[in-house]
């Protein structure tokens, strides 16, 4: 066999990292540069029908189930294809980035299913993205241990049938991968890492007895979904394995997206493994789309936002139904509490929060549900196996009860709460705390026993935003506006300060993360994504 042509992909602006040449092979950024070559103009096209929609919602201030696909809704014939073994049972799944350390703990976690993050739990440095790869082949042929530098503890991972299956989240179409060009232009990250990941692993994780599985994030539209089926397609041809091997859960983490999802499951019904209800971009999408709607769109306090509030059931229920209509796994939101090693009562509290969460997401339907901690994964799989047994899912529970209208999805005002002025300075907090940490790159960050991701920084930003836009008047009687948030994240750095001592905060990118986080959430031209601006600042 000849060798590969070069590529015509460059790598700017990166300093070398060990082994990145088992990565970046002459093959594999030639299977990218196709992908590049072939999608990208459609990916274009699509993040600008994304502003078209959002500017129909700003003109309308309301959403619908799309006429046009009404048919595909109707037919009450088709199914996706039946779930491959090692994605038949997903009662629990961990998150995570890809890093070593975490690499191994996800694998024998316990949980049945690992998403291995390159999306909101990573920070796209360019060791992030290409190490990330390195370490899920090294997991793949059993070549990873990892000594902790500072405990001395080492790490490695447990027999071949104890170990979580890997389903890989690559990149939202909105990013881009500033370090891999294509004429001068950056490659989109969800390319480089759908490519990267797919090109390497998918012979070997077939070999394996499993496949190359994928969570397709930030998803707002059926024909997003179509585009991926697309370089699926393209991909199973390209490296010559079956059609139908890859199969791709889909995020409804976009207020649009819940309007499309049984069309959203027939564009990828060969490929389709199921959807998840992401509970916080969700929220943030309302946010966005939403913002200039009015009161009646205004979301209180975050953590007053619960899966029980009426317009999230609406969600979470018509996605059960959606998905065992069509014969796809229904996975429920994110447990995010992180234990305490000091504090039993939190814990307790905490424990007896997230059982309740797991309980109530098992008995409407779910066949699994996700945890940030491998200490939370038997609370979330006793709540799964009191209702499944020995059953690996219960999409044979239809709902056929549940009757959700549009204007359910939306009716934000249905919710009996408002902000309060705790909430923005919670906001204020976590969206300082975490910012810091993804300019260092870190994309999962403890704060507050809670293991805070991009989404929760942008539910954090997107609610000051619209918190001031709406001119809302908190309990305190002080109203919402750019100076009194100013006046809580000068607090706040002060409080940081204070908290860790001048050396470790001149050592930080505190200053640069509250001013970044001001301009995202004081701007009037609403950035679409905190990550946007942020990706111009991170460095590496």
């Amino acid at each position: 066999m000849s060798a590969p042509a070069p590529s015509p992909l460059a790598v700017v602006d990166a300093e070398p990292l060990p082994r990145q040449e088992e990565v970046l092979t002459e093959a594999a950024l030639a299977f990218v540069a196709e992908l590049h070559r072939r999608f990208t103009p459609r990916r274009d096209e699509l993040l600008a029908r994304r502003a078209e929609r959002r500017a129909e919602i700003a003109r309308t201030s309301t959403l619908d189930f799309l006429p046009e696909t009404a048919a595909i809704r109707a037919d009450d014939s088709w199914r996706v294809a039946p779930a491959p073994a090692a994605l038949n049972d997903r009662r629990v799944e961990i998150t995570g980035p890809t890093d070593r350390k975490m690499t191994i703990n996800a694998l024998n976690s316990g949980a049945k299913v690992w998403l291995a993050d390159f999306e909101d739990a990573s920070a796209p440095t360019w060791e992030n993205v290409v190490l990330g790869q390195v370490n899920l082949i090294d997991a793949y042929t059993r070549k990873i241990d990892f000594t902790d530098p500072r405990s001395g503890k080492s790490y490695a991972l447990k027999p071949a049938d104890e170990l979580a299956t890997v389903v890989m989240r690559p990149r939202g179409w909105h990013l881009e991968e500033r370090h891999l060009t294509f004429d001068g232009r950056p490659v989109p990250g969800a390319l480089v890492d759908f490519g990267l990941y797919f090109f390497h692993n998918a012979q070997r994780l077939i070999d394996l007895g499993k496949g190359p599985y994928f969570y397709l994030p930030k998803t707002e539209s059926h024909l997003e979904a179509r585009l991926w089926n697309d370089i699926f397609v393209f991909a199973q041809d390209y490296v010559g394995i079956p059609q139908g091997t890859v199969r791709a859960t889909v995020l409804i983490e976009t207020i649009t997206a819940a309007y499309e999802m049984e069309e959203i499951l027939y564009e990828l019904r060969d490929h389709a493994a199921g959807l998840n209800a992401g509970r916080w971009d969700y929220l943030f999408s309302i946010v966005k789309n939403f913002r200039d709607g009015g009161a009646k769109f205004v979301l209180p306090d975050r953590n007053a936002v619960t899966m029980t509030a009426p317009f999230m059931r609406a969600y979470t229920e018509l996605l059960v139904r959606t998905c065992h209509k069509r014969g796809a796994h229904a996975i429920g939101g994110m447990a995010a509490f992180i234990p305490s090693r000091k504090d039993a009562e939190v814990n307790k509290v905490a424990f007896e929060k997230v059982k309740a969460d797991k309980d109530r997401e098992a008995g409407d339907g779910f066949d699994g549900s996700w945890v940030a901690h491998p200490d939370l994964v038997p609370i979330a799989m006793a709540s799964f196996d009191a209702v499944l047994g020995d059953r690996p899912n219960q999409k044979d529970r239809l709902r056929e009860d549940v009757s959700v209208a549009p204007g359910d999805l939306i009716a934000i005002d249905s919710l009996d709460a408002k902000p309060t002025y705790e909430g923005l300075r919670n906001a204020v907090q976590v969206g300082v705390r975490y910012i810091e940490a993804w300019l260092r790159g870190l994309g999962a960050v403890a704060i507050f026993n809670l293991m805070e991701d991009a989404a929760t920084a942008e539910i954090s930003r997107s609610q000051i935003w619209q918190w001031i836009n709406a001119g809302v008047v908190f309990e305190n009687g002080e109203k919402a506006t750019p100076e009194l948030a100013r006046k809580v994240a000068a607090e706040e750095l002060a409080a940081i300060r204070a908290e860790i001592g001048e050396e470790a905060f001149a050592a930080g990118k505190w200053q640069q993360a509250h001013d970044l986080l001001l301009h995202v959430s004081l701007d009037a031209d609403y950035a679409d994504f905190l990550t946007l601006p942020a990706y111009e600042q991170l460095v590496g």
